[in-house]
């Protein structure tokens, strides 16, 4: 802990709340424990707010709000400059943080701070020109009608907009609704995952330290299944903005008319042609499977390999998957502990199953608490859980199939369909594979990743609702609204 951040936290020990300005510590008297995963231990706790304090967010979002979409596009740029520069100058412990939380490699903590801060810089300078555009329409483009109306149509905010990041990415995943949303002229209520709340109350503190005016910029924390629905369910939320599991369903359901962006997970599927570049497909698998454990949305979840093609795959995939450290996050292991003991319960079931039901294990299973060796699936069928279900760990299935037809098929029949990759020397194949496959984005001779930022990012079927990305992001934060100017006889340019 560095002076910076030591208003963050209370005497106690206990991670404040950030409400209207200031940091806060809940009435309740309640708390909620932040498990090391590498360690089991209770390494932080955080504020469990009550419902009484959400109530109070929500009060000062919505009377700031007005002013702060008043605040001119240039000046909210600045503040998000600013808060670029803050958190790059403050990285360490907020790195650190992501260590001991969610079992981040240190190295790639330290990535996630200063992508996150790229991305609100960039946010602040697409959005000063996306935003400042307006349209003009004359109404004599439309049959019968003479040039005797215009319509001025410019973007406003939608008012107060609910982040809720998940606990892979609590910074960045953050910062990614909040930049955005803030530059449209809406104020912001964070709801971070409970596993990754610290990382993101250091986040906070850079906003804060920016100078943003008190109810702008607010953080709750706390449990979701005591206040989760609470939130989503509130009159005073105007979009939500979430990103996590298949909770996001029931919350989509819940929503009512409101706007909501969704990402909620993949089984991204890796189709290898018979005319691949074998080497560049199993050096992109081990990576895009096995990166900070399997645990990201966009991680390599099945390969469909073509017969042929299937023995010298699985060989080199096992020789990289034998390269990979497992260990401590603090010493940048490839594979560090899976973020709790159910989801490593979880991943250990699926891999019983497939192995109970005939597969090959390439690697002895091996786990020690939440830390999960890396696993290589051979011969895995569509009668297996993992062929269907998301383990987000470090475990990959392969299953060989004839042709591509049978590949997009089993692609095509999940119900997650997020992102997809293929590999092929053949431009006619690789295109005609990806209009084929549908899923929210697919990469061509590379393993599925999310970025650069500023690219779309969207999910199909329960994957997803609405699209991410710096510009998608900054439409989805914003409406229309048309002021019809009547002219008392028609008008035409130079005439």
């Amino acid at each position: 802990m560095t002076g910076f951040y030591d208003e963050i936290v209370a005497k106690s020990g206990v991670y404040k709340y950030y409400g209207n300005g200031k940091w806060k510590e809940s009435s309740s008297g309640k708390t909620v424990g932040v498990i090391n995963p590498s360690t089991l231990k209770k390494d932080f706790q955080v504020q469990a707010c009550s419902q009484d304090e959400v109530n109070a967010v929500f009060d000062a979002a919505k009377g700031v709000q007005r002013s702060w979409a008043k605040t001119p596009l240039w000046k909210r740029a600045e503040f998000l400059h600013k808060v670029d520069a803050i958190m790059k100058d403050n990285v360490g412990p907020m790195a650190n943080a992501l260590v001991k939380e969610v079992a981040k490699a240190a190295k790639d903590a330290k990535t996630e701070v200063v992508r996150s801060g790229d991305l609100i810089a960039y946010t602040a300078e697409e959005g000063v020109r996306y935003l400042g555009q307006g349209k003009l329409l004359n109404s004599d483009s439309f049959p019968g009608q003479e040039r005797s109306k215009m319509c001025l149509c410019q973007k406003v905010p939608l008012g107060v907009v609910l982040c809720i990041p998940p606990f892979n990415y609590p910074v960045n995943l953050a910062v990614s609704k909040m930049a955005p949303a803030l530059m449209a002229g809406n104020c912001v209520v964070v709801k971070p995952p409970s596993q990754g709340a610290v990382s993101a109350l250091h986040m906070i503190q850079a906003f804060h330290k920016a100078g943003f005016p008190p109810g702008v910029v607010q953080c709750v924390t706390g449990k979701g299944s005591e206040i989760g629905d609470y939130l989503t369910q509130h009159p005073a939320v105007n979009c939500i903005s979430f990103t996590g599991g298949d909770t996001g369903i029931s919350v989509s359901k819940k929503a009512g008319m409101i706007p909501i962006q969704m990402e909620l997970g993949g089984k991204d599927a890796c189709i290898v042609c018979h005319d691949a570049d074998i080497d560049l497909a199993a050096k992109n698998i081990v990576k895009g499977g096995f990166s900070y454990s399997g645990q990201r949305c966009t991680a390599v979840k099945v390969v469909l390999v073509m017969e042929e093609v299937a023995d010298e795959l699985v060989k080199k995939i096992n020789k990289g998957v034998d390269e990979l450290t497992v260990g401590m996050p603090e010493d940048d292991c490839a594979i560090t502990p899976v973020i709790s003991e159910s989801s490593a319960n979880f991943i250990e079931g699926l891999v019983k199953d497939a192995e109970e039901k005939g597969a090959t294990l390439c690697q002895k299973y091996k786990r020690e608490n939440n830390l999960i060796w890396p696993v290589l699936i051979d011969h895995v069928n569509a009668d297996m859980r993992i062929a269907w279900e998301e383990p987000f760990g470090p475990v990959i299935p392969v299953i060989r199939v004839k042709n591509i037809d049978d590949a997009i098929d089993h692609c095509n029949s999940n119900n997650l369909a997020l992102q997809g990759c293929l590999f092929t020397t053949n431009i006619n194949t690789a295109i005609r594979i990806s209009d084929a496959m549908e899923t929210g984005t697919v990469q061509v001779n590379a393993a599925p990743s999310r970025g650069p930022d500023h690219f779309p990012f969207q999910g199909f079927r329960d994957s997803g609702i609405g699209s991410q990305g710096i510009i998608n992001s900054l439409a989805m934060m914003v409406r229309d609204k048309s002021t019809v100017i009547n002219l008392d006889k028609p008008s035409y340019t130079m005439g």
